[in-house]
């Protein structure tokens, strides 16, 4: 077919259209790169408006192209430069709803519109050991107090077997404006961006990482933050759960590549007026949940934490002590990991999914995370300890500290109590943040 059949064919298809009929080939690539399409395009989206005249199409048009001059500019100039404002655009409107803050998480307070107006959403890439590349789109999604949870399932697994890898990345359609919800499956025909958040080996996939398991599945932990359930017979995937925290999460989740992720700005040193006396006036949010329902949520305020409190390289906060019976917390129902595929729904007991939000003095984040985590039979002695109950403990460790969580099972209440809840600061992670040298 003649070009100029085919340029008056795509003058009728909007942007998003445009795009997608860009990649048949390269002949259409070109000729739907043509700038007097994309000038009525991009002038139709961002040229003033005038409410008090008007003028047909083949004047607006006659205009348009006259105002933003087509003979200087190259091929594909006015499509790159509609994609580069639409980005610009949208990105100014997140980063404004980004700006008030929940005093109490330090953490956007319109996380949710924000998500919305993006129109992000999160992908897994299933990689095999021949480099295959399988694309999965998201289940199900929930926002949590300080955290979303991503969930991925289906009938169509590629076999674990042949996977070597997984690829968590956000992803974005590249006119925001034109965003719509998602269906089920999502909408894998729109443009969209890609931003590697975290990349896993499958091979990970052992006892060391094992969480726990009921009748029909086992569950695993990958750090950052990813819970894997693979079906206790047949040894394959049953479902993938991402958990991810609130804090910088867009950044991470758009502003990454393909292949690398978001580099977070150099950190410069706040510096500590009184290093000498050690932390003080730290703040913590706390939110142990597992589908939908929190058994532990709270702020706890006016931490501090002494220089000589400095053991193995970390410094301990106490945010719950054990011989303070006024600070000891039920947790609030069942707690146990709630899991579901499009077959099967289940329960796995003493597992839940713990978010932690630290702030420093100044109400800045500190330490952000949010992943799987398991209660266990405690072994370690306690002389001070004395409780008519079995004890159980919940420990998560990463980079950037340590966090440590006692509990008791009073049997005649049928419910847990937190008498002991610690936090372990990496010292590394003091001394950048301030400038110190403890």
């Amino acid at each position: 077919m003649p070009s100029e059949i085919l340029l008056k064919i795509f003058s009728y298809l909007d942007a998003v259209n445009l795009l997608c009929i860009g990649c048949v080939n390269r002949r259409f690539y070109h000729l739907a790169s043509d700038n007097f399409i994309w000038v009525r395009i991009y002038s139709t989206a961002f040229s003033p408006k005038r409410s008090n005249w008007k003028v047909n199409s083949v004047e607006k048009t006659a205009v348009s192209v006259n105002l933003l001059s087509l003979e200087d500019k190259e091929a594909g100039y006015w499509k790159k430069e509609y994609i580069a404002k639409q980005i610009a655009s949208v990105k100014a409107t997140v980063a404004q709803l980004l700006q008030p803050v929940n005093p109490y998480t330090g953490l956007p307070d319109k996380i949710k519109e924000a998500l919305r107006v993006s129109g992000l959403g999160w992908v897994i890439i299933l990689r095999d050991k021949s480099g295959k590349e399988y694309l999965t789109e998201r289940v199900h999604l929930s926002v949590n107090d300080t955290s979303v949870s991503v969930v991925w399932y289906g009938k169509n697994w590629p076999c674990l077997a042949t996977l070597s890898t997984l690829d968590l990345c956000g992803v974005t359609p590249v006119f925001m404006d034109r965003y719509k919800s998602p269906t089920k499956n999502g909408d894998v025909r729109r443009p969209r961006w890609r931003s590697l958040i975290a990349k896993y080996s499958l091979s990970d996939l052992s006892e060391s990482t094992l969480m726990g398991c009921d009748g029909l599945i086992r569950v695993f932990g990958l750090s950052p933050g990813l819970l894997v359930g693979l079906w206790k017979r047949e040894e394959e995937l049953a479902f993938v759960m991402a958990n991810l925290h609130l804090h910088q999460l867009m950044e991470r989740s758009i502003l990454g590549s393909a292949t690398i992720p978001y580099d977070l700005p150099p950190h410069s040193p706040f510096l500590d007026d009184a290093p000498e006396y050690g932390l003080h006036g730290y703040q913590l949010h706390v939110d142990l949940h597992s589908g939908g329902i929190s058994y532990l949520c709270g702020t706890f305020r006016n931490l501090f934490s002494k220089k000589g409190y400095i053991e193995n390289g970390y410094m301990k906060l106490v945010v719950i002590n054990f011989n303070n019976n006024t600070q000891h917390v039920p947790l609030i129902g069942k707690v146990g990991l709630s899991w579901r595929t499009n077959v099967f729904e289940g329960r796995i007991e003493s597992c839940s999914i713990m978010d932690v939000t630290l702030l420093d003095d100044s109400g800045k984040p500190f330490w952000c995370f949010s992943s799987p985590v398991c209660m266990r039979l405690s072994t370690s002695p306690c002389d001070t300890c004395d409780f008519l109950g079995q004890r159980y403990c919940i420990d998560y460790v990463d980079s950037e500290g340590r966090v440590h969580v006692d509990l008791v099972w009073i049997e005649e209440t049928e419910e847990y109590f937190v008498v002991n809840l610690a936090l372990y600061l990496s010292v590394v992670k003091i001394n950048h943040w301030f400038g110190t040298e403890y």
